[in-house]
């Protein structure tokens, strides 16, 4: 495995997810501090599904154009401008259907007084996933720089102009309500076309019908594998105010929704991992050594997950000051939340044994379980225990897809897991991570628990460093 590619991509991609995500949460202390939680919650509510309704409007085109552009025989031209037109025909559609429908739709997701919200919404998912497509296009084609670059055309300005309506013209949020962010993300979504113009053009590239039927038959299992996919990660959200509602259940989420943006801080990694680590699987899939390939992306993954699960939180006491302390009821989910995101990482480094065999309907099979899992906790819980049950339910959700897919892969398609070694990192991490608890509960100055909580890091670290050099 070409450890350095994958170490130089991963600092690329981690670069625009990293520096974007963290000017993205700039924007979390401001919402938190300015809006009402149960105003927040609206915006956690409309977040979740425009996540949901992106993998049905993708439908798994993002792995299948990896697939096909590095199949034997086909063109990659061809197959991105038949990608994109797919997805374009299917994002266009759906805003049609959306506005021609607005009334019903909106009244149904409770939001009768505000269909804007609802079209507003559409129309940002529509364009982000017809952008995805070229997205996945400047990856295949290994132009790091370039995708980076316009992540942060859309973050940066996004970010520049939540600051200046909400700390220079507060007017504006006073007049349009929460919707002025989703009206903020709309322009910035639009402009961002600006910088695919070339990408664009790959709609003359062509549509091949023969093409889009194989492309289909390969990634039709993989919508299902999305959409139950996607579903473990905001279904909880999306349920949430028919499990609690009112007001009091909308505040509930927006407390969930802020307390999670601190646990999210570790998908920063699984992000950035992927986006380097697909491109390199998918190319090298006719290699010899591509299960040693696998065997060796998925420790490394572990290795550094659980180094950010410690990292975030050792210093949680300072990390916590990131959002409003009205918020700070809900920092009990942050560590079920981070490792339910370990877990879906390794459910993702599990998943490329379907991928690479063509046996993507397994991935539908496993993600639907472990989302029936995830949703029962959910439906039991959310009215008993509120949004620990969201936590717990993600985190059992994962848990499920991730067992099954290892046991059921190791059977179709072996690799050869250091699972002593991983499991000697698992241990140490949640020892230590026992530690921080302990100190925690301590009367110990603030300070103190800080330094202590940084000497806990360091066995890992020299674990780490140990496991580098046996390399």
């Amino acid at each position: 495995m070409n450890l350095k590619s994958l170490a130089k991509d991963t600092a690329i991609y981690g670069m625009s997810s990293i520096v974007g995500r963290f000017l993205n949460y700039l924007l979390v202390p401001l919402y938190t501090a300015m809006i009402p939680q149960s105003e927040y919650g609206i915006v956690t509510n409309l977040y979740a599904y425009t996540a949901f309704f992106l993998a049905i409007l993708t439908f798994g085109m993002e792995t299948t154009l990896f697939r096909f552009s590095n199949k034997d025989g086909e063109n990659a031209d061809k197959v991105f401008g038949t990608s994109l037109s797919m997805v374009g025909i299917v994002a266009a559609v759906f805003v049609a259907l959306v506005v021609l429908l607005i009334k019903p739709i909106s009244g149904a997701m409770g939001y009768s007084a505000h269909p804007e919200y609802i079209i507003c919404m559409a129309a940002i998912v529509a364009m982000d996933a017809f952008q995805a497509i070229m997205f996945s296009r400047l990856r295949q084609q290994g132009k790091a720089l370039k995708f980076m670059a316009l992540k942060l055309g859309f973050i940066i300005p996004n970010v520049l102009l939540n600051l200046l309506v909400f700390l220079v013209f507060p007017d504006f949020y006073i007049q349009y309500g929460v919707g002025i962010i989703f009206y903020v993300n709309l322009i910035c979504t639009f402009c961002v076309n600006f910088g695919f113009l070339n990408e664009i053009k790959g709609l003359g590239y062509g549509f091949d019908r023969t093409l889009a039927k194989r492309m289909l038959s390969y990634s039709l299992p993989l919508l299902v594998l999305g959409l139950i996919g996607i579903l473990n990660q905001v279904a909880d959200k999306m349920l949430f105010p028919y499990l609690m509602p009112g007001e009091k259940g909308m505040a509930e989420l927006g407390t969930y929704g802020a307390c999670v943006k601190i646990a999210m801080l570790l998908s920063l990694l699984t992000q950035a991992f992927r986006y380097a680590y697909e491109p390199i699987v998918f190319n090298g899939s006719r290699d010899s050594k591509s299960p040693e390939t696998l065997a060796d992306g998925m420790k490394y993954f572990i290795i550094f997950a659980l180094l950010a699960f410690l990292a975030v939180m050792c210093y949680l006491p300072v990390i916590r000051y990131f959002i409003d302390s009205r918020y700070w009821d809900g920092l009990a989910v942050v560590p079920i939340v981070m490792m339910a995101e370990i877990f879906m990482g390794i459910y993702f480094n599990l998943s490329f044994w379907y991928k690479l065999t063509d046996q993507t309907w397994w991935g539908g099979i496993m993600s639907f379980v472990g989302a029936a899992v995830m949703i029962a906790v959910n439906v039991i819980g959310v009215p008993h225990i509120s949004y620990m049950a969201c936590a717990w339910g993600g985190l059992l959700g994962y848990g499920t897809a991730m067992l099954m897919s290892y046991f059921i892969g190791q059977k179709k398609y072996p690799i050869p897991y250091d699972m002593g070694r991983l499991a000697i990192f698992f241990f140490v991490a949640m020892v230590l991570y026992a530690g921080v608890v302990m100190v925690g509960k301590t009367d110990l100055p603030y300070f103190a628990v800080l330094g202590i909580n940084t000497i806990l890091l360091v066995p890992y670290l020299a674990l780490i460093y140990k496991e580098i050099r046996r390399k």
